[in-house]
Formats: structure tokens, sequence, C-alpha cells
């Protein structure tokens, strides 16, 4: 297919990156990596493999991080956020700096993230790392508008951040562009299943001219870093994004120190679909909600609330979906030229953990309508419909943090605010129907800290986000976070 064909039809045009320029970075680097600390990276140590899910292979090993290096790097962060934290401008060019690095290497960052975690390159490609770059061009720009819009904000000092596995790079960037623009000096922890984008960043951040100290990458395995890391005196504020019993110890660690943390924790979303919604309109938010990034996303589409007057023709309609996702697998990056493509789970433990779910949904009644199987070699759970879940079924109240969509009838709008309400959770929310007093009137109702109104995944890297209830507390993106 010619450009001149691509443009008439508007149709995807072929992926064209391959793995080698990826494998022939790591291999400069002898596929060991150390922390980066004080501006260098320290030597590998024995610690642990960063895998391809989607092939079970190493591809790098990287170093476990120990208290004497949280240590390290809290001492040299202390000692550079006073001379950062001085000239806003100065912070913007360095920031600007970084978002054009993000560009010019996007393609590196992009097949690495890909092979690391497991995604579609398209995902990686046109999704991830823009927005990586978009979070460091918008607060460049507020960074130079820090003294006459915040004038009397003062940086906390030293922030910490935790970052999940799901979005590596972009939840890095979401993370580290607020604090480092209000002044602050960063130490983020890698997450141990996917770290090889922020060994990258790093040295991006390096080459941009970021001060010794100012951003600093520490690896490692287990919840006792974190922990670590976000009750250390010399630390802040925290951020993290992760599980809610994890988020429960972060929290408790950073409450010990009195100082602020900003969670952003699990999610169980629905969609309400009212009986005059376009289907065909909903189906590609289904596309998008429940099986971008193999549904691994904390603001997922993982219930599908219908009224039960075309609650058959709703049905029909995402089990069609979820029979045309084809399995993208990492090592074919060049022969992708399709959108309807879904990767591999970051693990086989997290798609044994979904394959458990939806066992235990169809024994207590509901009905596999999709899905549900997986491959013999890698993390791979094809896309999965489960039919009349009920509100008691963890399936309607736990997280599966996978591509399971919990599809649930209404009799009328009373009972779907019972059922979108009626978890721990509160994300993000989405209603779909051509009525816009049907809209507002479920939108005032619903508890979430976002709700999407015939769509799903909709606000850039200005509109702020964050959850309600067992989701968290505190706000990422836009002028909340700098606030934060």
């Amino acid at each position: 297919m010619t450009v001149k064909d691509i443009f008439e039809t508007m149709d995807y045009g072929t992926a064209p990156e391959s793995t080698s320029e990826a494998m022939a970075w790591l291999a400069e680097h002898n596929a060991a990596f150390g922390h980066f600390i004080d501006g260098a990276f320290t030597a590998h140590s024995n610690g642990f493999a960063s895998n391809n899910p989607a092939t079970g292979e190493a591809l790098a090993q990287i170093s476990q991080a120990h208290q004497s290096d949280v240590d390290a790097a809290v001492k040299a962060a202390r000692k550079a956020q006073p001379t950062w934290a001085k000239d806003g401008h100065a912070r913007a060019k360095v920031l600007y700096a970084i978002a054009r690095l993000l560009q010019k290497h996007s393609r590196l960052f992009a097949v690495l993230e890909t092979l690391d975690n497991g995604k579609p390159i398209r995902e990686s490609r046109d999704i991830d790392v823009p927005l990586a770059q978009r979070h460091f061009y918008y607060h460049a720009g507020m960074a130079q508008l820090m003294r006459s819009e915040l004038p009397d904000a003062e940086p906390l000092g030293v922030c910490g951040q935790i970052i999940p596995w799901n979005f590596p790079l972009e939840m890095a960037a979401r993370s580290l562009a607020p604090a480092l623009t209000t002044g602050n000096a960063c130490i983020v922890k890698t997450p141990e299943l996917d770290p090889l984008s922020s060994c990258i960043f790093a040295l991006a951040a390096d080459s941009a001219g970021f001060p010794a100290g100012a951003v600093q990458i520490l690896c490692g395995h287990g919840h006792d870093l974190g922990a670590y890391l976000a009750g250390h005196p010399g630390i802040d504020q925290i951020v993290f994004t992760g599980s809610v019993s994890t988020g429960r110890a972060v929290a408790t660690q950073a409450a010990r120190n009195l100082v602020p943390a900003v969670l952003e924790l699990g999610g169980k979303s629905a969609a309400i679909v009212c009986k005059d919604t376009d289907i065909e309109l909903l189906v590609e938010s289904v596309r998008w909600g429940i099986f971008f990034n193999a549904g691994q996303v904390c603001s997922a589409m993982a219930r599908l609330l219908v009224d039960q007057t075309i609650y058959s023709d709703v049905l029909d309609a995402v089990n069609s979906l979820a029979q045309h996702l084809q399995l993208s697998h990492s090592s074919s990056l060049p022969s992708e030229t399709s959108s309807m493509r879904m990767g591999s789970m970051i693990s086989t433990a997290q798609r044994d953990r979904a394959l458990g779910m939806i066992q235990a949904a169809t024994d207590g009644g509901a009905r596999l309508t999709s899905g549900g199987t997986f491959q013999s070699q890698g993390a791979f759970l094809t896309p999965t419909v489960i039919d009349g879940v009920t509100p008691g079924m963890d399936l309607f109240q736990q997280e599966v943090f996978g591509p399971v969509l919990a599809v649930t009838p209404f009799d009328s709008p009373e009972t779907a605010i019972r059922y979108a309400n009626g978890t721990d959770y509160g994300l993000v929310s989405g209603v779909f129907t051509q009525q816009l007093d049907q809209a507002l009137w479920f939108s005032k109702r619903l508890r979430s800290g976002q709700v999407f109104i015939n769509e799903w995944f909709a606000g850039g890297v200005e509109t702020p986000f964050g959850g309600y209830g067992k989701s968290g507390y505190g706000r990422e993106k836009g002028r909340e976070a700098l606030l934060n």
C-alpha cells in the first residue's frame, strides 16, 4: 500500500519497525543495567532478568536496588534540588529537550517497550511514546509560566515515584513532568517486569541537561524497596500507581513521615449502555476500553451494563469484535498492518489469575461467549466476553487487569446506577446515549473520578485524572498535578 493509497482510503499503513535497532542498543550496553544515581549508571550487580512476555526470552539483566541505593539517590537528589528549583525558564529548556529526545528516539523507545511489555507496536508507537512526549512538552510550557500562574508555589523538595508495569514510559513521564516542572528532584522506582524504557530514559535525561541528581532511576523487585522509598525521611512526596494492597502500604509509610501521597489504585469501571445507544460507536469504544493493552489498564471498561431491551444486540456486537481481534506477537513487528490486534499480558502469572476469575464466574452461572483461551507459549489470553455476570460475583467486584469484559443487563436507570456504583472502586465510568439530559442524569450520580460520554479514555495530558473510594486520591495531569 502506497502513501497515496493510505491517504485516500484512510486505512492504516504498515508498521515498518523491526527489533534489530532495539536489540543492538541492548547489546551496546551488554544487556545489563545498574541504577542511574547522581548522573551516572552504577555497575550492574546480580539481580533479575527482564523478559519478553510474548516469548519468555530474557532481554536484559537488571540490578536489584537495596536500601543503600535509595540512601545514595536521596542524598544526591537533596543536593541537586535547590539549584534545579531556582529558575523556571532554565527548567523549561531542559524539559523541552527531553521531549525532543523522546521524539528523536521514538522508534527505539516504542520497539523496546513492545519487546519488554508485550503490547502491539501500534500501541507503543502511536499512543504510549507520543503521550510521554506530550507530558514533557505541556509541562515545559508550564515551567515558563510558573512565576506568573503560581507565584506563591514552592517545590516540596524530593519526590519519589513508584511506576506500574502497564505503561512504564508514559506513567514515568506523567509523574516526573509535573514534579520536575515545579522544581522538585525525583527518584523513580521502575516496574520490575519491564524496566528497560526507564533505562533509556535515564540516558536521555542526561543528554537533555538535567543536573546530576535531579532525575534518578532505581530498579528492583519487591514491596520492601517501594516501602523503604516511600518511608525514607529524605522523601517529601510519593506518587504510586498499582494495587490497593500495595497502595495502602505505601500510604502508611508516607504517613509515618507526614508527607503527602498521590495514589492511583485499582478500578472496576462500568459503562452504562442506554437503549438509544449507537451500537457501532459503542463497539469502537469497547475495542479500546477493554482490549487496549490487553485490558491491563486501571481505567479499563471492565463492566458493560446494558439496557435489557438491546442486550442481545449489544452482546452479539461485542462478541463479533472480540472474535475478530488477532493476537499480536512482538517478534512479527514488520508484518503488523491491522489495528485489530491485541498483545500479550505482562506475565503468565497475570494471565493465569485472569483465567481463574473467568473459571469462577462460569462456575457461578455466567456464560463464556468469546475467548477465555490461551497459548502454550507466551502470556497470551484471547479477548474474552462473559455474559450474565451478576453483582455478587468476584468478576463483577474485583479487578481482573486483563482482556475480560463482564456484561450485565439492567431494567431501569436506577438499577444501572446501583450496579455501576456497587463496587469499592471509582476511577472512571461512562454513559452511552444520544440524549444529553440522560447523559447528565447518569453523570451526576456516578461515583468516579471521571465520566466519559459516548467514548472511553477521553481527555489529554491537560485533563486532571484520579480516583474515588479505593481507586485512590490526589490528581495527576493538568494544573492539579502541579498543585500536588
